[in-house]
Parts: structure tokens; C-alpha cells; sequence
């Protein structure tokens, strides 16, 4: 029987890495699948991991139908297995529900790989409902760390190296940037604790004079 599995993690835990691998695994035994991304950091149509693997994919933007297009493609004499659906916390309830139709009514495997919570610390949309309606969810084995070296549990949005608590949801940035040259929009992966206090790792540093943090609570 299909299934509609949900990956998730935080930033920095290896979802993309795992989505193409997965990707790879179902391919090298024969089976056709399509690859699904939104907003990736390398640009529209990819789906890029931080080791500096990339595959192109097919882009969800917000009015995508899932059912309608693989119904078309089926009916036109495709073939398709499985999808592998990164970036899924972006994608709206309505696609998810498209998802989870396709695993029920067309048999197709369906595995996505998104992170849970925004930079506010609330549910992203497909997040929400995938945890909703997936057959199974699985945490990222591989953990993400925060500067002060526990577990990290919560994403960080900074602003020029300032981290905030509110604005746009979607906004694209990354967790590489140059220590000293903090990008615009920028990402970091930290603690609950460090989280809810905002001290990032550059503040972190700045606060104990020390050119890296200290592992204090």
C-alpha cells in the first residue's frame, strides 16, 4: 500500500540531503518518480542540500494542483511511483490534501521533507497538516546543533545579524554566511532557551568578548 511519510526537522538536520536520497534509492531500483520543491534557497526549480548536492525539480507555487497534474500526466501515458516533495512546509493545506488523495486513490508513494516550525516557533501550513494526515511522521536523525552546543530545536531569523520575531513568513535566506559579514536575511538553528532569549551566536560572541561562544546556559 502507498503512503504519504512526512520527514521533518530544523534547518541544518539534512532534509534536502535525505530527499534526494531518496529520490536516488527509488530510481536505482527501477521505479519513476518526480521531484517537487518550493522556494530553495539555490532558486525557482531546484532542490539544492548544503553538501552541495543539486537535482532539478518541478517548482509548487501557491495555485499548483498535484491531483489535477498527475491525473493529466497518467491519462496522457505516464508513468509515475512515487513523489518526493521537499520544501513541503511551504505548500498550502489544499495541497497537502491533494497528496494524501494521490496516495489513497492513485497508489503513489508520497515523501516529504519539511521543517515544522517557522522562525516565530508556529506550525507552517503544510507542516500543520501533514502532521494532521501523514501515515507516519519521522524526526531527522541527523541533529542539528546550536552554538551553545544542546540539541537545536528552534529556527532563527536574522536581520543584518539582529534576530526578529516578526515579518513575512516566507522569506529566503540561508544559515552559511560568513561570520563576519552577516547577510540581510540570514538563518540559525539555536536551543528553546537561546532562542527565547535571542542570543544568537554572533550576540553570543559580542557578550563574552570571546571569538567563540561559550557553552553556557
Amino acid at each position: 500500500m502507498a503512503e504519504l511519510t512526512f520527514w521533518t526537522g530544523t534547518m541544518d538536520a539534512g532534509k534536502s540531503t535525505l530527499a534526494l536520497q531518496t529520490n536516488h534509492n527509488h530510481a536505482a531500483r527501477g521505479r519513476v518518480g518526480r521531484l517537487y520543491t518550493s522556494h530553495d534557497r539555490a532558486g525557482v526549480a531546484t532542490v539544492s542540500s548544503r553538501l552541495g548536492l543539486t537535482a532539478e525539480a518541478y517548482e509548487v507555487t501557491g495555485d499548483f494542483d498535484f491531483w489535477r497534474t498527475t491525473v493529466d500526466a497518467l491519462t496522457a501515458g505516464a508513468r509515475i511511483d512515487y513523489f518526493v516533495c521537499d520544501e513541503a512546509q511551504f505548500y498550502t493545506r489544499d495541497q497537502i490534501d491533494q497528496l494524501a488523495k494521490i496516495v489513497d486513490e492513485l497508489q503513489i508513494d508520497v515523501f516529504c521533507f519539511g521543517i515544522l516550525t517557522d522562525f516565530r516557533t508556529r506550525l507552517f501550513e503544510g507542516s500543520a497538516r501533514l502532521v494532521e494526515l501523514a501515515d507516519r511522521t519521522e524526526l531527522l536523525q541527523v541533529e542539528a546543533l546550536c552554538w551553545c552546543g544542546k540539541r537545536a530545536t528552534h529556527n532563527a531569523r536574522t536581520e543584518d545579524g539582529v534576530m526578529i520575531t516578526e515579518g513575512e513568513v516566507i522569506v529566503v535566506g540561508d544559515v552559511d554566511v560568513p561570520k563576519d559579514e552577516p547577510a540581510v536575511v540570514s538563518y540559525e538553528v539555536l536551543c528553546r532557551q537561546h532562542h527565547r532569549r535571542g542570543l544568537t551566536a554572533a550576540r553570543a560572541r559580542a557578550v563574552s568578548l570571546a571569538p567563540d561562544p561559550l557553552p553556557f546556559g
